[in-house]
């Protein structure tokens, strides 16, 4: 019975030296002697195989209720003593101000492509989205690109590598070209514009239509002070019975008046482009040209829908007509502030972003 005598008082003992750690690391020492694998209850343990048959089951419960308790106030003591250690060291004023929090803004791209978006709203648009890895028929081919442009190289394009084509029964740009000409594979890509949207929208409802479609589009430009191979677009569509000239040019005067000052003056040339005809380039002026020693500044592509791009969707060009526009989101960001470098929207540099 000596053996069961000795417990109570080594239970005791170790609560006592428990409570009393003054820290975490003398608590796990003091844990390690008692209750740890080399500890003297695990050593009590291990001496039931030297008690009679009759003592075994009283010795084993009160030695399993012992460690019990003693687990409860190595918790309880841990708990204690990780509160202390989370404590400030020195004396907290708490009659001192608060730290506010910094407020956040909006990035400068964020902003102008809410205004832009604003004021197309104020003239009856709506806002489209539409997929960024798109296939060569909404970015090119329903947008009457022939299959030898420029644009559709893969010096110019980013096609997204498939690892097993034979699968996917999709191609690596190099298997869709014969003799310079890409073939009739409809390659996965990366949108080059956000046009594809426009045959999206198209292919989806009935007109009249009247959208822009702001996002990310991406070509394979080298980065420097002016091109970035990923940047923003905004372009729009309006589709009705009887839409002229007239009303493209009084729609982006409006919209370009609301977002870069009401001093903005507009010319239009004649251009080329593959979906529009008649197509036309947007030169724009206002002070803050004049202040750059110019007297005009490209700023965006337009036109009349190409009757083949109605064709294509399933409009009839005798009964609609229509116009679109695209412009790049960062050039009129660059305007409006003062930016010579592209590149500063992209570098997250807190310093660049908190002037905003």
């Amino acid at each position: 019975m000596g053996f069961l005598n000795d417990i109570a008082p080594l239970k005791q003992t170790a609560l006592t030296e428990l409570s009393a750690a003054p820290d975490l690391a003398t608590l796990e020492q003091t844990k390690g002697a008692w209750i740890g694998p080399h500890g003297k209850f695990t050593a009590l343990m291990k001496q039931l195989g030297t008690l009679s048959k009759e003592e075994k089951p009283a010795a084993g419960k009160l030695i399993n209720a012992a460690k019990v308790e003693l687990e409860a106030a190595l918790a309880t003591r841990r708990s204690d003593l990780e509160l202390k250690a989370a404590l400030p060291k020195e004396p907290t004023d708490w009659t001192l101000p608060g730290r506010r929090r910094a407020v956040g803004k909006l990035h400068p791209l964020t902003e102008v492509t809410d205004d832009i978006v604003k004021a197309f709203r104020k003239v009856g648009f709506a806002v489209a989205d539409g997929p960024e890895i798109e296939d060569e028929y909404h970015c090119f081919d329903a947008l009457n690109t022939p299959a030898d442009h420029p644009a559709r190289d893969s010096q110019d394009t980013f096609y997204v590598a498939n690892s097993s084509p034979a699968q996917s029964g999709t191609l690596s740009p190099s298997d869709g070209e014969r003799d310079g000409v890409r073939g009739s594979a409809k390659l996965p890509l990366l949108r080059t514009h956000t046009s594809s949207v426009q045959i999206r929208a198209m292919k989806s409802q009935p007109p009249p239509i009247r959208i822009i479609v702001p996002g990310r589009v991406y070509r394979r430009d080298n980065a420097d002070a002016t091109h970035n191979p990923t940047f923003h677009q905004i372009e729009g569509l309006y589709v009705d019975k009887n839409v002229t000239v007239g009303d493209l040019k009084g729609t982006v005067e409006a919209v370009f008046q609301d977002v870069l000052g009401s001093d903005v003056k507009l010319r239009f040339r004649p251009h080329y482009f593959s979906y529009t005809e008649p197509s036309l380039e947007i030169d724009f002026t206002n002070a803050l040209v004049k202040k750059l020693g110019k007297d005009w500044l490209e700023i965006a592509g337009c036109g009349m829908v190409h009757p083949q791009v109605f064709g294509n969707v399933g409009y009839d060009p005798e009964v609609w007509s229509g116009w679109a526009f695209g412009f790049g989101i960062e050039r009129i960001a660059m305007l409006r502030y003062g930016i010579t470098d592209i590149r500063l929207f992209y570098e997250n540099d807190v310093r660049f972003l908190r002037q905003f």
